[in-house]
């Protein structure tokens, strides 16, 4: 028996078509279908216009740029200073004033600092780790909306494979692609990692690789700070033998063909085929995406201000391309989780890397990224959100993860921290929930990290919970949360 009740062949749900989640689908036999291999295909391939969900903030949004502090940052030695405390808890910097008042932060972020009317802080950022006290887990989870199904004790994963959830940003590219012949969605300057597991919930996952993100990692490695300025895109170029007259013919070749192929034509008219060859022949003739990512078009002046360094090079670049229409951009911190030098995950040598590494680049970057889209008026309709996959440990020197910590370092802590987020109708000048006096978990309002996905969702105007079909054809949520709609104005 098969049940499709509410719009059928839809291939995303929500309360405003009538349709019961629950009710999305019961199969008990495939072959009482009766529906053809193109019917199915039709089936699966359309897309239900979302409802008007409503609220604060929905639909405010129309690109997100996510910088992702891969490695777990220290919210107590940036943005959630404590005092009166042990002294092994205590962030070895001071607390200072913002140009909030009463919305203090510590001296490592002085710029950022200057711009806190801008943003709003989530200071109660919380979820019980259940196999995720490990990069790798907590990674897929913050980007997926899941945990993943094979996690060692040591937090390892298996690598990427055809089944795994998709990236949010996939996800919204599929949903609501680019409305400019414009590259969708963008992972720079690396890809996620921990250890040998490169890329793990970097991809579009059961969703197939042509939701993936355009991947522009420069050669060079971590520690080399101008490799943003050896962009290579010749795959958005037209080689030289093939000139503009002679890819407006092979397009005119094409039209033939599929006229004399009415069939395929018709079993393949809901997969959009010439809407993403056009797409993809304006992007190439445009030269839209090739002129984005020229950094040598913006001033001397704008490219100090960001920071001459690999994250800071990536802030704008991301400004560059959502101001060109992208619709998600991804900056992975450009140093891997669990890693010695500009790293996040300062088990040891936490004073030194944060003072003179880590936070100056965070500060230049970060600020840049806020005051420059705002006098453009960009964070009118840009999210921009910048957050780890975990806190470190109130206490300095305590393992909590079994690795072990000097006395001048912290370990991972998924139980309270601090999240940045910015534009698209969010509070300006706004704390959001509150830590306990050590940092350790959340007075207030906590947030899941499933929730603040739901929020980005809600923000671009998706409903969190629309259903898209795994690698088994299953139904799933988007993810299985609600957005946390106070965190709008």
């Amino acid at each position: 028996m098969l049940r499709i009740p509410g719009q059928k062949g839809k291939d995303l749900c929500d309360s405003g078509l009538g349709v019961n989640r629950r009710d999305i689908l019961r199969v008990g036999g495939s072959g009482m279908l009766g529906m053809t291999l193109g019917q199915m295909m039709q089936a699966k391939s359309a897309q239900a216009n979302e409802s008007a969900i409503g609220g604060p903030g929905w639909n405010k949004a129309k690109s997100i740029i996510l910088l992702y502090l891969q490695g777990g940052p220290s919210h107590l030695d940036l943005w959630d200073p404590k005092d009166n405390v042990p002294d092994n808890v205590r962030s070895v910097f001071n607390r200072i004033n913002s140009k909030v008042p009463g919305m203090d932060f510590v001296e490592t972020l002085p710029k950022i600092s200057q711009q806190a009317d801008k943003f709003s802080l989530i200071r109660s950022m919380s979820y019980t780790p259940v196999g995720l006290f490990n990069h790798t887990a907590a990674i897929y989870q913050i980007h997926t909306g899941y945990t993943a199904d094979k996690v060692s004790p040591s937090g390892q994963l298996e690598p990427p494979t055809p089944k795994d959830f998709p990236n949010f940003g996939s996800n919204i590219t599929r949903i609501k692609p680019p409305e400019v012949p414009m590259l969708p969605f963008v992972m720079m300057p690396r890809p996620l990692q921990e250890s040998n597991v490169v890329n793990k919930s970097g991809t579009a996952g059961f969703l197939g690789r042509a939701y993936d993100p355009y991947y522009l990692f420069p050669p060079g490695g971590d520690m080399d700070m101008n490799k943003m300025d050896r962009i290579n895109i010749d795959d958005l170029k037209l080689r030289p033998e093939v000139h503009m007259n002679r890819l407006d013919r092979r397009a005119r070749l094409r039209e033939l063909i599929n006229a004399g192929m009415p069939g395929i034509d018709k079993a393949t008219s809901k997969y959009d085929l010439n809407k993403y060859y056009e797409s993809a022949l304006n992007l190439i003739s445009s030269g839209r995406a090739r002129d984005a990512f020229d950094l040598n078009k913006e001033t001397n002046a704008v490219r100090d201000r960001y920071g001459r360094n690999t994250f800071g090079q990536c802030c704008l670049l991301a400004r560059r391309l959502v101001e060109a229409g992208t619709r998600v951009v991804e900056v992975v911190w450009p140093k891997v989780a669990n890693s010695d030098n500009h790293s996040w995950d300062v088990h040891t040598g936490l004073t030194s890397r944060m003072k003179n590494q880590s936070a100056p680049m965070l500060d230049g970057g970060v600020s840049a990224l806020i005051e420059d889209m705002d006098q453009r008026g960009m964070l009118e309709d840009t999210l921009v959100v910048a957050i780890g996959e975990f806190g470190r440990s109130p206490q300095r020197g305590v393992s909590t993860s079994g690795n072990s910590n000097s006395d001048d370092g912290r370990d991972h802590w998924p139980y309270c921290y601090t999240a940045l987020m910015a534009g698209a109708g969010i509070k300006r000048g706004s704390v959001y929930g509150e830590s306990d006096k050590t940092g350790s978990a959340p007075l207030r309002d906590p947030v899941h990290p499933i929730e603040l996905l739901a929020t980005m969702y809600h923000s671009i105007g998706i409903n969190p919970q629309s259903i898209v079909f795994n690698h088994l054809n299953q139904p799933r949520e988007l993810v299985k949360a609600d957005p946390v709609t106070a965190l709008f104005g």
